[in-house]
């Protein structure tokens, strides 16, 4: 692994030519009253001026617009810092209303004025984040899906219309477009040390965007329209992200990023205020600036351990950034197996915690949310932000030298490390089909305490309870049940009840509780949880309404308000469940079965399993039918125990036949 002390920069040389020297090549001093008016309203066509175009194709030339523009950054971060903080909140945050997030800016400005270089970094960082979010709004005015890139929402004909195209092309030379100042990317991806990013873009930039909110002032007015704000991201069932004691791990963080050779030395800074913003409270802040970094640090694992160094600087506009999303990867992009997961101590743990919070659809994709400003930074919780510190300093941890053993084995750094040594995903698809099944079946044993009418009362299902039919039935779980047997605990099974001994919440909490590498899951595996998550979920919405309806029955019953034929289906509703509940639970054990053996059932057995999954596809169509069938409009309980016996005959068919396959292959 390269020395982090040798890394001075991650811009590559144009782009650090770009950044860092273009925007002062002209000397020239511009005067603030060229774009602003005595009102104190930005002058958009001084501005727009200093855009150039390519005679070629008269698209905007952005090497000469940057040095156009230099002057004028600098003036206006002159101009900026001549203002108190009360002339600047009187003349200019009823310009910010628009972007559902004044603060943000008003703190922007306060950010300007110090001399402190990773507080304009984080000011930027949430500048662009919250005018993404404020710009997808005003796109909605006029169209309906918003880009979720950036480049494509300031290259939208939507905002064109509304703040004009010379408007636009302003914003694109600072943020959205690789052959621009790109400050957004550079910055978010971790690739620019606070020191290369001049404060006076980020000064610009607060100048625009209350241009911006003058502009939209009069477009409303004109068109007598209303912004609307998208709402906020709100993380629900937080404890489920808690991988991480939270008590005391900042007090040797500090020592920790001063030694790690996880990292940049150039990034340092971007470290030290992370756990200040942490120690302060301001938890956003504190995410914001540390998933940067984490990204900077792996990705100086990555190039040194694919030896591909030149993908550590930021590429060109012709190329790809390497960014989380390939770092995370199998292969690389020429199919070559990526080696930063075998280089890793713990690959699972550190690729299954970054999946869990920044790729998987179903967790918090915090990286993605904080960026595109779907996230409100004032309420961001501490939860969140205490395991990504936690796992940051475990990976601090994991690479540092022998000399910190002492740190390693310190008191508060143990239990973290034990953690992850541990971890294992939470919002992969099969993490979440477990959850699935799990509460369905807690739902489902819910139905004995159901109220039911006096047994007297009740009535026999018309061609089950009674007969020798219904025993074949009964009868035909049981061996179902008898062949998954190879899959369970021992000793889980009593003859004298071997259904309700084995279809039990314990017995799937256990098998739940099986490890299942989720890392690089093949596509054959993710294709067969689709399907089961599909079957999980009608189980569980046929459990709800079942509730549902016999309570509502019972309450008709006791008020006597039920008419002849719905005390009948009321009936036929009792004795149907009896028989219903274990079907179901069976149900759920054969995804809890199939979950834990689907990996080494594809590699070892000639099953094929395009022709399981349509099998699986028919058990789908079956529990959507049970969801039609029990609902409080259809209540077609005979035609449900039709149903669930064609289904029971087609299970032991296919059960049979891979039990039989099995035994072949063994």
């Amino acid at each position: 692994m390269a020395l982090p002390d040798s890394v001075t920069t991650c811009l590559s040389q144009p782009v650090h030519y770009v950044i860092c020297k273009l925007g002062f090549e002209k000397k020239d001093t511009y005067d603030i009253d060229n774009i602003l008016s005595g009102n104190g309203e930005v002058c958009w066509p001084a501005v727009t001026e200093h855009v150039c175009y390519l005679e070629s194709d008269q698209s905007v030339d952005y090497i000469k617009s940057i040095r156009s523009l230099g002057p004028v950054c600098e003036s206006v971060n002159s101009y900026f810092k001549s203002l108190t903080k009360e002339q600047f909140v009187i003349q200019y945050a009823s310009w910010f209303h628009w972007t559902n997030c004044t603060e943000v800016f008003l703190e922007v400005f306060d950010a300007l004025q110090s001399t402190q270089a990773t507080e304009v970094a984080l000011g930027l960082m949430k500048l662009t984040s919250c005018l993404e979010r404020a710009l997808g709004d005003v796109y909605l005015l006029k169209g309906n899906d918003c880009p979720f890139l950036l480049r494509d929402l300031l290259a939208s004909e939507q905002l064109a219309d509304v703040f004009g195209q010379a408007v636009m092309n302003v914003l694109r030379v600072f943020i959205g477009s690789p052959r621009g100042l790109n400050l957004r990317n550079v910055l978010w991806h971790g690739f620019a040390s606070p020191q290369e990013i001049p404060a006076k873009y980020c000064a610009m930039l607060l100048f625009l965007t209350a241009g911006l909110g003058q502009l939209l002032q009069t477009y409303l007015l004109q068109t007598k329209s209303v912004l609307v704000h998208r709402p906020y991201v709100i993380f629900i069932s937080l404890e489920e992200l808690d991988a991480f004691p939270g008590n005391e791990i900042l007090s040797i963080a500090e020592e920790l990023v001063k030694l790690s050779s996880f990292v940049l030395k150039i990034m340092l800074p971007f470290w030290i205020a992370a756990l200040t913003a942490f120690k302060q409270s301001r938890y956003a802040d504190s995410v914001i600036l540390l998933l940067p970094q984490l990204e900077a640090g792996l990705r100086l694992l990555f190039t040194t351990t694919n030896k591909c160094p030149n993908r550590l600087l930021t590429a060109e506009s012709s190329a790809l950034y390497t960014t989380f999303d390939e770092m995370l990867a199998k292969h690389l992009d020429n199919e070559e197996v990526n080696q930063l997961p075998v280089v890793l101590k713990e690959p699972a743990m550190e690729s299954d915690f970054l999946w869990d919070f920044l790729n998987h659809q179903e967790g918090p994709r915090i990286r993605d949310r904080l960026s595109h400003g779907e996230i409100n930074l004032e309420t961001f919780p501490r939860e969140i932000a205490n395991q990504i510190v936690g796992f940051a300093i475990t990976i601090l941890c994991r690479f540092s030298d022998e000399a910190m053993f002492s740190l390693k084995e310190h008191m508060v750094i143990k239990p973290l490390m034990s953690c992850a040594s541990c971890y294992q995903s939470r919002f992969h698809p099969i993490s979440q089909l477990k959850k699935q099944v799990l509460e369905c079946m807690k739902s489902i044993h819910l139905w004995p305490e159901l109220a039911t009418v006096p047994e007297e009362k009740e009535q026999k299902i018309k061609g089950l309870e009674g007969n020798a039919e219904a025993n074949a039935l009964i009868l035909m779980i049981s061996e179902i049940i008898s062949q998954l047997q190879h899959y369970m605990p021992q000793n889980c099974c009593s003859s004298d009840d071997p259904i309700n001994s084995v279809l039990t919440e314990r017995l799937l909490v256990e098998l739940c509780d099986t490890h299942i590498c989720t890392l690089y899951c093949p596509r054959p595996v993710l294709e067969v949880v689709v399907v089961l998550r599909k079957i999980s979920a009608q189980c569980h919405q046929v459990s709800r309404q079942v509730i549902a309806g016999a309570g509502l029955r019972h309450t008709q019953w006791l008020n006597k308000t039920l008419r002849s034929r719905q005390r009948h289906n009321y009936r036929r509703m009792l004795n149907s469940i009896k028989f219903l509940s274990p079907v179901l639970r069976l149900i759920l054990l054969l995804i809890t079965v199939e979950l834990v053996s689907v990996h080494s059932v594809c590699k070892k057995n000639p099953f094929d399993y395009q022709q399981y999954l349509k099998f699986l596809k028919s058990v789908l169509q079956y529990t959507e039918n049970l969801v039609t069938y029990t609902s409080p409009d259809k209540n077609k309980w005979d035609e449900t125990m039709e149903l669930t016996k064609k289904t029971l005959i087609k299970i032991k068919k296919i059960s049979d036949r891979k039990l039989m396959l099995m035994h072949l292959a063994t």
